[in-house]
């Protein structure tokens, strides 16, 4: 793994899931992890509840958007977590996959997106305290 590990977040459209949880880890990590995002199947625009729900906690992801999957990020990350992507994201050789069964804010409303973002800032936090530990 590198001096500062590279993790990058994989969904199928990069508009909920995997935008939350690098705006997630990049918040918590600073400057101790290298975060990137991307889909699979990219959507034109990043789904207003979740921004609104990243907002709330004083996230601001306006600035973003929805990007390809490339194997060049793929290469770069020591970890690829994955989220409902399926047969559409890059196996590589030598890489840590994680799988992170999660439901999908599609369609969903504010309420519902919610514990869905929950969710995945309490696997961010776990998987921040195992790649980049804060000294104690």
């Amino acid at each position: 793994m590198s001096a500062v590990p590279e993790v990058l977040f994989v969904c199928v459209h990069n508009a909920g899931r995997s935008q939350a949880a690098a705006s997630l880890l990049h918040h918590y990590a600073s400057d101790r992890v290298q975060v990137r995002s991307a889909g699979s199947a990219p959507a034109d625009e990043i789904n207003p509840f979740v921004r609104a729900v990243l907002a709330d906690r004083g996230l601001d992801i306006t600035e973003e958007f929805p990007k390809p999957l490339t194997e060049e990020a793929a290469r770069a990350a020591d970890v690829i977590v994955t989220m409902g992507c399926g047969d559409a994201c890059p196996v590589l050789p030598g890489k840590r996959y994680l799988d992170w069964e999660l439901e999908d804010p599609a369609g969903k409303p504010i309420e519902e997106v919610r514990p869905i973002v929950d969710d995945i800032d309490r696997r961010v936090l776990e998987l921040l305290e195992e790649l980049a530990p804060v000294s104690r």
